[in-house]
């Protein structure tokens, strides 16, 4: 299961646990982040305000995942979602629309945001 920005900012922003809520939709799973995901939320969190706030909240939720490179040269930290999800086979959560949009396009299932409550499974 990887994880990217916008989904590890989830908690803070909608008050959504997603451990439990992916756990409730899938049972037992492997939490991974991308190395360059983790630096997207690191910059993130040096800033002030609201989107800060939830990026260090999300780098805490980092904790509990794996941190791997993605090993793309890819442009752009989506791409390189988009391209280490197509090459490992992996479901994405993801509350960014047109991340969201381009893996289905790609055949790359996604858990997203349904009414700022739960999480849903959308097949690629």
């Amino acid at each position: 299961m990887l994880l990217d920005t916008n989904a590890l900012l989830m908690p803070a922003q909608f008050g959504v646990d997603l451990y439990d809520e992916l756990l409730a939709l899938f049972g037992d799973f492997e939490p991974i982040a991308l190395e360059e995901v983790v630096g997207e939320l690191s910059g993130l969190a040096r800033g002030r305000g609201r989107d800060a706030a939830a990026a260090r909240v999300g780098l805490a939720l980092v904790r509990r995942s794996t941190v791997v490179p993605s090993g793309s040269t890819a442009e752009g930290v989506d791409n390189r979602v988009i391209e280490y999800a197509r090459r490992e086979g992996c479901t994405v959560v993801t509350n960014d629309r047109e991340l969201r949009n381009a893996l289905l396009r790609e055949g790359v299932d996604v858990v997203s945001m349904r009414r700022q409550k739960t999480l849903e499974l959308l097949r690629g």
